[in-house]
C-alpha cells in the first residue's frame, strides 16, 4: 500500500487548484472575447431591389438607413412596411453571426453559447422576403 505524506497530498491539492483556476481564467477570457465580438457586431439587408438598405447592431437597434428616390412613388405606409419588413431580415442575420462568434469562442456546443446563441434566434428569428407577411413587396 503506498503511503503520501503530507507534502505529497498538499502538492496534489495545489496542482489541481491551479489546473481548475486556470479552467476558470480561460473560460472567462473566452466568454469576454464572444462578448466583445458580439458587441461590435452588425447586420445589413437590402429590399425593394437596393431602394431600402438597413443596418442594425448587435442590439438589433437601426444604425442606418438608407432609401432611395425610387420610393418616392410609394405612399408612406407602404415605405414603413417595406423599411420595417427589411429591418427584420437584417435582425434575423445576428443570430448566425452571434453562432459562429461562438463557436469560435467558446465552443458551439457550451453552455454559454446556447443560451447566448438562443436568446438572438427568439429576439430576431431569421427572416426572408418568402416568409414575411404579405410575401415581401420587392416591388
Amino acid at each position: 500500500m503506498a503511503q503520501f505524506s503530507d507534502g505529497d497530498f498538499d502538492a496534489s491539492t495545489d496542482r489541481f487548484v491551479a489546473s481548475w483556476a486556470a479552467g476558470i481564467s480561460e473560460r472567462a477570457a473566452q466568454a469576454q472575447e464572444l462578448s466583445e465580438r458580439v458587441a461590435a457586431m452588425s447586420a445589413t439587408a437590402e429590399g425593394a431591389h437596393g431602394a431600402v438598405q438597413v443596418t442594425v447592431a448587435a442590439s438589433g437597434a437601426m444604425t442606418d438607413l438608407r432609401l432611395d428616390d425610387r420610393l418616392l412613388r410609394w405612399r408612406a405606409d407602404e415605405i414603413a412596411a417595406e423599411v420595417l419588413a427589411v429591418m427584420r431580415r437584417a435582425q434575423g442575420q445576428l443570430a448566425a453571426q452571434v453562432a459562429e462568434a461562438a463557436a469560435e469562442t467558446v465552443g458551439a456546443d457550451s453552455e454559454t453559447a446556447r443560451a447566448v446563441v438562443s436568446s438572438y434566434e427568439t429576439r430576431f428569428p431569421e427572416v426572408t422576403e418568402e416568409n414575411e407577411p404579405g410575401g415581401g413587396r420587392g416591388r
